[in-house]
């Protein structure tokens, strides 16, 4: 790979051996003998493309098999991970094209959640964050895609929200 480090090389390179697309801080610090030496290769490797940052504490991989670093992963998961499996549920058109209730193709991804708003552009999505109560994040259900976890607005709700759209 031209362009990376040795270093730089070999934390990718175990990152995508160990499947760990998503990985925190304390996922890669065996590699390092100091903060500042983990940091100046996070930095880097931001730059370089092969990693995006999350949230706070998270990263995601750009694997190795994209050649221009130009990925992405599935959206519900790319969410699921920024919201750190908590206190959030996908909404909107999302929702109601997952139930099936609209064949439009939504632009963006609508997360309701306790924690943030605004909006965000990663890994070619665009996710608007939306201000809701502990109680509408209770009534979310959780559904597997890949594998993989995430929480999404139940059916019956989200036929209502599509209704107060009309």
């Amino acid at each position: 790979m031209k362009g990376l480090s040795k270093k730089e090389i070999k934390v990718v390179s175990n990152l995508e051996f160990n499947k760990m697309y998503y990985f925190t801080i304390s996922d890669i610090k065996n590699h390092f003998e100091n903060k500042r030496q983990m940091i100046n290769t996070i930095y880097t490797l931001r730059k370089k493309g092969r990693i995006v940052k999350l949230n706070k504490y998270k990263y995601f991989l750009v694997p190795i098999k994209a050649r221009t670093g130009k990925w992405t992963d599935n959206p519900f998961i790319i969410t699921d991970e920024i919201c750190n499996s908590k206190d959030y549920f996908i909404g909107g058109w999302s929702a109601a094209n997952y139930w099936k209730l609209t064949d439009q193709i939504p632009m963006q991804i609508d997360v309701y959640t306790t924690r943030r708003q605004g909006k965000i552009k990663l890994l070619n999505i665009r996710i608007v964050f939306h201000r809701t109560t502990k109680k509408r994040i209770e009534n979310a259900i959780t559904k597997k895609i890949w594998g993989h976890n995430f929480k999404i607005q139940n059916k019956r709700e989200t036929k209502k929200w599509m209704k107060s759209r009309e």
